[in-house]
């Protein structure tokens, strides 16, 4: 597919379960439709104007229909308690987006795929397991928020942690259901120094670009509903991987990503045809917004789904 220029997005709305979700829809400039089309979802605490733009912006550019949306209860997205992840609706957000798209005369309904980036490469793969609208899935940085959570970045951490965690969300609920104020869980520390002391480079990195002017951006979350906790320790992205097949999946993971162990898990469990494409140099981060990864993601991006959502 040749590159051309892409329009100003749209600012769009559809809802998802009864939640109105905030979207920018991308197309090529000029294209005639209908459109092969991509939905992309964002990084964990992300919003449609960080990476998951980005990445859109660039794909219609390459000539697909491309709709970075913000998640219930994030962003410009509605729904409450603000902050609530909830991986259940994140999943339900993608199979909305993908309804949304099938309503739009630009959009070739039977070539539709995903693109999630970090959390939401982990919803989109559980999204398409169960969504046989979806034709092919991709990945950049794949992570799953709940194993993230349980076993952290690394998949070394203490498993004290996270009954930690559960133990303030019970007190959360309990503080709610008497009309105290339950708080609300921080996502990062006040400085770089103290982000590299709990995580390492890679909680460094996260700081920088969600907290620094790398990547701020003043509706990212910076704090999580304490609800998230226990609805994320029930809950397994990965469990649909197997459904996927024959569907094929793509996943672009950093060479230096200390999240890649769950992309390997998640393609242990492809029953069709699964790649993974390895960016030499990059660490899971590096692929929000160093132009040097995406170039070549994007590339590999629309030689898979060039090939993968071909014209009748």
């Amino acid at each position: 597919m040749s590159s051309t220029s892409s329009t100003a997005p749209a600012s769009v709305t559809f809802e998802s379960a009864g939640i109105p979700i905030a979207a920018n829809l991308y197309l090529p400039a000029g294209a005639a439709g209908p459109l092969p089309a991509l939905v992309v979802g964002h990084p964990g605490t992300g919003v449609k104007e960080q990476t998951s733009g980005v990445y859109a912006r660039q794909l219609a550019e390459r000539g697909f229909a491309a709709l970075a949306f913000d998640a219930a209860y994030q962003g410009e997205s509605g729904g409450l308690p603000r902050g609530l992840e909830d991986p259940a609706q994140r999943v339900e957000d993608f199979k909305a987006a993908v309804s949304y798209l099938t309503t739009r005369d630009e959009v070739d309904p039977a070539r539709i795929g995903l693109l999630g980036v970090c959390a939401s490469g982990g919803y989109s793969l559980s999204a398409t397991g169960g969504d046989h609208r979806i034709r092919a899935v991709a990945t950049v940085s794949t992570a799953e928020p709940a194993r993230q959570f349980r076993y952290g970045a690394d998949g070394t951490q203490d498993p004290a942690v996270f009954q930690s965690l559960l133990d303030a969300a019970a007190q959360a609920r309990t503080a709610a259901a008497r009309g105290e104020d339950a708080g609300a869980m921080t996502m990062f520390p006040e400085t770089a120094d103290q982000a590299r002391q709990l995580g390492g480079e890679h909680g460094v990195e996260g700081w920088e670009y969600y907290c620094s002017t790398r990547g701020y951006h003043e509706r990212s979350a910076k704090t999580l509903a304490w609800e998230s906790i226990d609805k994320m320790a029930s809950y397994d992205v990965f469990h649909a991987v197997p459904l996927i097949g024959p569907r094929p999946i793509l996943q672009i993971l950093g060479e230096r990503a200390v999240t890649a162990w769950m992309g390997l898990e998640a393609h242990r469990r492809a029953t069709g045809p699964a790649q993974i494409h390895w960016m030499k140099g990059a660490s899971h981060v590096d692929l929000y917004d160093k132009q040097e990864y995406i170039g070549p993601a994007i590339d590999r991006l629309t030689e898979f789904f060039t090939a993968n959502l071909p014209a009748v």
